[in-house]
Parts: C-alpha cells; structure tokens; sequence
C-alpha cells in the first residue's frame, strides 16, 4: 500500500482503438533507469544536452537512451499514415482517369451532335446554350454516380471508424463538398469540349458528312 499524493483527469496513454483504462503512476526512489522530463519547445537542442550532461553525471555506466513523446503517439498511428498517403494515390489516379473519360465521352458527343449544334446556333442559341445542352447529361450521370457512392463510401467508413473505441460520426458536409467538387470538375472537363463544339462555325458543322 503506498500514500496517494495526487489524482489527475483521465488521459489518453494508449490509441484511441483502447478505451480509457484506470492508471496508477509509482514513484520508486530506486528505479532511476527511466525518467520522463518536461522541456520546452524553445532551443530544444540545449535542453537535451543538458539532460545528458545531467543523466552521465548520475549513471555514466549507462549510456542515456531518449525519445519524445510525439514519436510515440507517431507509432500508434503509422499504418493510418500510410493508409492516408494511398488513399490520396490512389484518389489522385482516380480523378485523373475519370476526368480523361469524361474528356473523351464529351469529345464524341461534340462530334456527334455538331449538325444539331450547328442548327441551334443558326437558329440563334448561344454558346451558354450549347454548353449548358452538351453539360446538361454529363451532370445527371455525376449525380446518379453520387447516389451510388455516398451510401457505399458512408458504410465504409462506418464500418472503419467502428475499430476507433473513441471516434467521430461521418459529417453530412463532407458527402455535399465532395459531390460539389466532383460536379466542378466534371463540368470544368466536359465544358472545355462543349465550349470548343459552341464556338465552331456552324457552317463547318452543317457542311460536314
């Protein structure tokens, strides 16, 4: 049985998988081969030579081996690091892909509508016309793939969060900013082709076999 000399608040000293677990801090007069030591940010080099000065002083046997506490907390969480640089890999590939398909999807339907584009805009249309005509199908297709993916990419990240004894619930706002941000840049990709077939000489497009 030892004094209790103090009681502090509930912290985390494991991943945020474990849950909060009751932790008793000892002092052993004896025990002098660890020591946690609170410096500040400030000439940090200084202050672990100091320390070492101070520990080859006490223990010169033993040389002093430290490490800081943020490299721990690094540790807990290296393969959501790594996770988290694939997942922006493989996002980037995935954006990069799609946007060409839809470059080329909206380079044939320019091409296959031209007569019509070119009828449109003898009868007056303007380029907005046209491009919001040839923008328009485009942007149905992003929205049915967003009905799609939300669910799926919702169950999924659920499912991981679900390991996390302490965690977040998935925000509404993150679905909307990524549908937002996938319907700009399908309408940035397709409206440079349809931007392209609007201002052509419809003349051009009426002569063509």
């Amino acid at each position: 049985m030892g004094q209790i000399i103090g009681v502090v608040k509930d912290f985390h000293y494991k991943s945020l998988y474990d849950k909060l677990e009751p932790a008793v801090l000892q002092i052993f007069p004896g025990a002098y081969w660890k020591v946690a030591v609170k410096l500040k940010g400030e000439n940090l080099g200084t202050s672990v030579d100091g320390v070492k000065q101070v520990w080859a002083k006490f223990s010169p046997e033993s040389p002093i081996e430290y490490k800081f506490l943020d490299q721990n907390f690094d540790d807990m969480y290296k393969a959501e690091d790594k996770l988290k640089s694939l997942l922006w890999l493989f996002t980037g590939i995935a954006i990069f892909v799609g946007c060409l398909g839809l470059f080329g999807l909206a380079t044939y339907a320019a091409e296959r509508r031209k007569k019509e584009i070119g009828i449109r805009k003898v009868l007056g249309a303007s380029v907005g016309n046209i491009v919001s005509l040839l923008s328009k199908e485009f942007m149905v297709l992003v929205l049915v793939a967003a009905v799609i993916a939300f669910p799926a990419a919702w169950l999924a990240m659920n499912a991981w969060l679900q390991d996390f004894a302490y965690r977040i619930d998935m925000p509404l706002w993150a679905f909307l900013a990524a549908g937002f941000i996938a319907a700009v840049v399908a309408f940035l990709t397709v409206g440079y082709q349809a931007v392209r077939a609007a201002t052509v000489n419809p003349v051009n497009n009426l002569r063509a076999n």
